[in-house]
């Protein structure tokens, strides 16, 4: 797919923990209990000396921490990484996405040192004090304002995210306003692709439930101005190739990894081309091992053999897991072994991840 050497990005989900529980996130079930297969797994101090060399950290362009089941913010040793990647490397761009309501002040005053001018992070707050908690619920907007305050003061570069729902679009300029008065240097919304119907019949809807299994916050799509365009597209090329699935077969893969020539780092040190590779492992909804994309793990002779806690990282990103991805590409349909998910996030004709920001 590509060489270690080419490798300018990187892209770490620091830990499997978190202490929101977002309607719509795979590490629990629509906002209620945890996924069942996961094991609160965090990279340690040691795992991100081991796992990456001095020389390949000062190859770099781009760090960032994200991921699609823990908060960085929650993670033990995320600061140390910070500080590792820093101290190896005074050009690399550090950032983070995180909902921001953990730690302390001194935390965040801690990391706006560290990044400096070479650096951000993109607190994700999805509307106001009456509105961000009923999509990330458990998170507290007060220590969302207190610590993103406490980092801006600190000379940090922040960006406000605001991922849009019926229920806050409302508030969007008023939160622009607000964003603007703490310093922030970015307010930009997000046009979510997640009502996305496995069935393609449309989804309008999310359901939201607790930990207790009673029903919380009902998800609605926003007015049609702020729905993701990719949406709209889906029942065009349902019209045009009779399915989505036939769509897959067809379309032409972009790999966003390959034009980005990132790499993706799991919090049980898995290493994948990306986050949606990756996040096929652990759905809640599937049956352990049940994706297709455990079929290229075992293949490869098992998990154990994508970890670089096991294994040196340049010989997995060099090795038949990452050749196995991309051969499927080449495969005449999603039945015969083209990988699906490839096929949706970096297909050529439906893109819910470039629309978010158009």
């Amino acid at each position: 797919m590509f060489k270690y050497s080419d490798i300018k990005s990187v892209h770490i989900e620091p830990t499997q923990k978190c202490q929101a529980a977002c309607l719509q996130c795979d590490r629990n079930q629509n906002g209620g209990v945890d996924n069942p297969y996961l094991t609160g797994a965090e990279l340690t101090s040691q795992d991100f000396k081991n796992i990456f060399s001095e020389k390949f950290i000062g190859q770099l362009d781009r760090m960032y921490m994200c991921g699609n089941l823990g908060d960085p913010c929650i993670s033990i040793d995320s600061i140390y990484g910070y500080d590792y990647f820093r101290s190896n490397n005074s050009e690399i761009h550090l950032s983070m996405n995180t909902n921001g309501g953990a730690r302390d002040i001194d935390w965040w005053k801690h990391l706006a040192n560290i990044f400096g001018n070479r650096g951000h992070v993109t607190f994700s707050f999805d509307g106001l004090e009456d509105t961000n908690h009923l999509y990330r619920q458990n998170v507290s907007w007060e220590n969302c304002m207190k610590n993103s305050q406490a980092f801006i003061d600190a000379g940090g570069k922040a960006r406000w995210e605001f991922l849009i729902f019926k229920h806050n679009e409302h508030q969007i300029e008023e939160a622009n306003i607000l964003a603007k008065q703490m310093g922030f240097k970015e307010f930009r919304t997000k046009k979510t692709g997640r009502f996305f119907s496995a069935l393609h019949k449309g989804k309008d809807t999310h359901q939201g439930i607790n930990r207790k299994g009673e029903t919380t916050q009902k998800l609605e799509k926003p007015t049609k101005q702020f729905i993701n365009k990719a949406l709209f597209k889906e029942q065009e090329l349902v019209t045009k190739y009779g399915s989505m699935n036939t769509y897959y077969d067809d379309t032409f893969i972009n790999c966003k990894a390959i034009e980005e020539l990132e790499i993706f780092v799991t919090a049980e040190g898995h290493i994948f081309p990306c986050c949606w590779t990756a996040g096929q492992q652990y759905k809640w909804f599937l049956r352990p091992k049940e994706a297709p994309i455990w079929n290229m793990i075992e293949k490869n002779g098992g998990a154990k053999n994508i970890n670089a806690k096991y294994n040196r990282l340049e010989d997995i990103i060099e090795g038949d897991f990452f050749k196995m991805i991309k051969t499927s590409w080449s495969c005449d349909s999603i039945k015969s072994g083209k990988l699906k998910v490839c096929a949706n996030k970096c297909g050529t004709g439906f893109d819910t991840f470039k629309e978010q920001w158009k």
